[in-house]
């Protein structure tokens, strides 16, 4: 296995117009260019997953292994970022390669394996799929009707024995729509494969499915008592008292779990972990969140962000915030930056100001696309 995959995502993608850049907007729960990272990563077929990024954007990708995933920076133009990549992996000396736009979420891993598979008698192989519209096309000022039977459209991921790619690249100093078109213009010999009618091309912010957004809100409190271990977020928190309560009290779970049920309108918490159950006596609200989160992914709904108000005098928020988050962000499966978490205070007032409770609120905002 001496293949290597690589991504373009240092586009402006300027046809979208979005502020966000295309390739981290939001799509069907996470950004557009994860979509391509983790079925390049689920499908173990390659020695290193190369992403060609815009230098500003270098800090977005720390979340992933070092070992795996490999940074080069972008170009000028398409021919520029793909040829910097090429340039990078040389010294690796790699027999294969794959490219792919970021832009591109719903492809296959078993398109993967097709074109891993069908470079072993080809030196190019590119995916096609055929128009479902009509198409023209014009010389000066007189239109022609092409015939939709002999004319493809084509996909990536494309695939190529990486020497004759970076031959052809090295060479390049026109503008390429994509990687195929350096071998036609050779005539080099392309192998043609059926793509996927679903592996479409992100463009315009239409192409997007529509989607609808749903809010809940969760609160929660519990005391304070001694000689019990402190949960918040999942993660334990070094304090001389721990939250009562049936479970192990943790109030930010809680909380989150009542507005996510609230947004779906689904009751509450005790509907489905009620107090008086024996068999949920010091259970472990990571425990009880789990299946709240498997409910929403068959669903096919998303969470798009949760804003968090620890209510306490101690410990103070700000010296476990990133703790905090982290855990949230490993347990949802969701990004850190969907997370925010402030610390209140209620100025001495009430068993919170005597430091004898600990509450919590939470807004959840879902997406559900059609």
């Amino acid at each position: 296995m001496n293949n290597y995959f690589i991504i373009l995502g240092a586009g402006k993608g300027q046809r979208f117009s979005q502020k966000k850049p295309k390739q981290f907007f939001d799509f069907n729960g996470k950004a557009l260019i994860d979509h391509s990272i983790d079925k390049a990563l689920k499908a173990k077929l390659f020695k290193k997953i190369v992403i060609v990024i815009s230098k500003k954007h270098k800090n977005y990708f720390k979340k992933y292994k070092k070992d795996k995933i490999l940074l080069v920076n972008g170009g000028k133009e398409r021919k520029d970022s793909s040829l910097n990549a090429l340039k990078k992996i040389k010294k690796f000396k790699p027999k294969n390669v794959l490219l792919h736009d970021a832009a591109r979420p719903n492809f296959s891993i078993n398109l993967l394996k097709n074109l891993t598979k069908s470079l072993k008698n080809n030196k190019a192989v590119v995916p096609i799929i055929t128009s479902k519209d009509s198409i023209k096309y014009k010389i000066n000022n007189q239109i022609f009707n092409l015939e939709k039977e002999k004319s493809f459209l084509t996909q990536t991921p494309q695939a190529f024995r990486f020497k004759e790619l970076y031959n052809l690249s090295i060479k390049q100093n026109k503008n390429i729509t994509d990687e195929a078109s350096l071998f036609i213009n050779q005539n080099y010999k392309i192998k043609f494969i059926s793509g996927e009618n679903q592996n479409n091309k992100i463009t315009y912010i239409d192409d997007i499915k529509s989607q609808k957004t749903y809010f809940g809100i969760g609160f929660d409190i519990h005391k304070l008592i001694k000689n019990k271990k402190l949960f918040l977020g999942g993660i334990k928190i070094p304090f001389h008292s721990g939250l009562q309560g049936h479970s192990d009290g943790d109030v930010i779970l809680h909380s989150i779990i009542d507005s996510i049920l609230g947004a779906i309108q689904k009751k509450d918490i005790g509907t489905y972990f009620p107090s008086n159950k024996r068999k949920f006596k010091n259970i472990r609200s990571t425990k009880m969140l789990k299946p709240i989160l498997d409910n929403l992914k068959k669903k096919n709904i998303y969470i798009n962000n949760i804003d968090i108000n620890l209510i306490c005098e101690k410990p103070k928020v700000s010296k476990y915030r990133s703790k905090i988050i982290n855990s949230l962000s490993r347990l949802m499966k969701i990004n850190n930056y969907k997370i925010n978490l402030k610390g209140k205070t209620v100025e001495k007032l009430g068993l919170i100001g005597k430091e004898k409770a600990i509450a919590c609120e939470v807004i959840t905002s879902l997406i559900k696309y059609d």
